[in-house]
């Protein structure tokens, strides 16, 4: 029996709820009772590692309770997808916080010897996740290029010879990339998968950055996954995709593309019309296709979702190569507001599979 058609999935990050938070959730959403028992003094005044057991419990229940197939912890344990993903290596130092977008702010490190990994990371997150999620767990990994992208890179530029043009920049970067790749990334994604994570999602949202660049994303991308067996994902956000290509396409382990379309979908501009181009590269694989819009409180309806996944199965040629997912992950929105968009993207997803099989929904 085929899988049904636009299954929905998560992205990633969530806003971290508050203790106060937490309480005026529990009652929609019982994700305690997938802890066990929890003394009430421990609930008032939960050490650092029950906080964050309660925040992931809560994710999962959030997501799977809003209708999504494919849940995580909403990231709950991590400091930020930059800044976590540093902590576990050697070789970089942190300097001062600057602005990613919006209101957010990261941690910025120098790299200042060669990196390399203290321990694989994200592993207790994930065996959390596996052991508490009641639908198919998917794991989000800050990849090789966006860690090098939003470093500096001293230690490998000062290996360069001469003049720091150009060109010693970009070997610099690019030794910086695979050094990421093989001695950090591999070795996580190798133990995530004895572990028994089967879908990986790598997030590289600094690779529109510089489209002349998407060989170097690739490569490490590839580095990253060489030899290893798991279902592999390349998520980008707010790119023209169009200047990536053909270059991604060598991403040889990459089975899905998860890209933002919905921000760019509006009157007089069709944000999905770009997936014409995979079709034209005869490109096979499936398409996390982004619905709603993370940037603004403004609530898609389930017809609109659904016009938009109907559009993006047209250009593609091939509706089941369609997941359903939100642009990026929803942390810059409430926590209200984010479950009503995702309710509203499983409606729109249940509409749109009615309507391509020719029955009501």
């Amino acid at each position: 029996m085929s899988a049904p058609l636009f299954p929905c999935q998560e992205i990633g990050s969530l806003q971290k709820p508050s203790l106060e938070a937490l309480g005026e959730w529990e009652d929609r959403l019982h994700f305690l009772a997938r802890l066990g028992p929890v003394p009430e003094e421990v609930l008032r005044h939960p050490d650092v590692a029950t906080l964050q057991n309660l925040r992931a419990a809560f994710a999962i229940a959030f997501l799977e309770s809003a209708g999504l197939d494919r849940v995580y912890d909403g990231e709950a344990r991590r400091v930020e997808m930059y800044e976590y993903a540093v902590r576990q290596m050697t070789g970089v130092e942190f300097q001062g916080h600057v602005r990613s977008w919006d209101s957010k702010y990261y941690r910025k490190g120098t790299v200042v010897n060669p990196v390399d990994l203290v321990a694989p990371y994200h592993l207790e997150e994930y065996d959390f996740v596996r052991d508490h999620a009641r639908v198919a767990v998917k794991l989000p990994v800050t990849g090789p290029y966006t860690l090098a992208d939003w470093s500096y890179n001293e230690y490998y530029l000062a290996r360069q010879p001469g003049w720091k043009g150009r060109a010693q920049r970009r070997a610099a970067q690019r030794e910086l990339v695979v050094d990421l790749a093989s001695k950090v990334l591999r070795p996580t994604l190798r133990a995530l998968i004895e572990h028994g994570c089967r879908v990986i999602q790598i997030d590289e949202p600094a690779a529109g950055t510089h489209p002349d660049e998407a060989p170097l994303v690739v490569e490490g991308f590839n580095e990253a996954t060489r030899g290893l067996d798991a279902e592999f994902s390349m998520h980008i956000c707010y790119s023209r995709y169009q200047d990536l290509l053909p270059a991604l396409l060598e991403a040889k382990a990459c089975r899905q593309w998860a890209w933002e379309f919905a921000n760019r979908d509006s009157d007089g501009h069709d944000g999905y019309e770009v997936l014409k181009v995979l079709r034209e590269y005869s490109d096979t694989r499936s398409i996390g296709l982004g619905v709603v819009d993370v940037h603004r409180d403004t609530l898609e309806t389930p017809p609109l979702v659904a016009e938009r996944i109907g559009r993006a199965a047209k250009y593609l040629g091939d509706p089941s190569k369609i997941w359903v997912n939100p642009d990026c992950g929803l942390r810059t929105r409430s926590l209200n507001v984010a479950y009503a968009k995702l309710e509203a993207m499983v409606q729109g997803a249940r509409l749109a599979r009615a309507q391509a099989e020719g029955r009501s929904a």
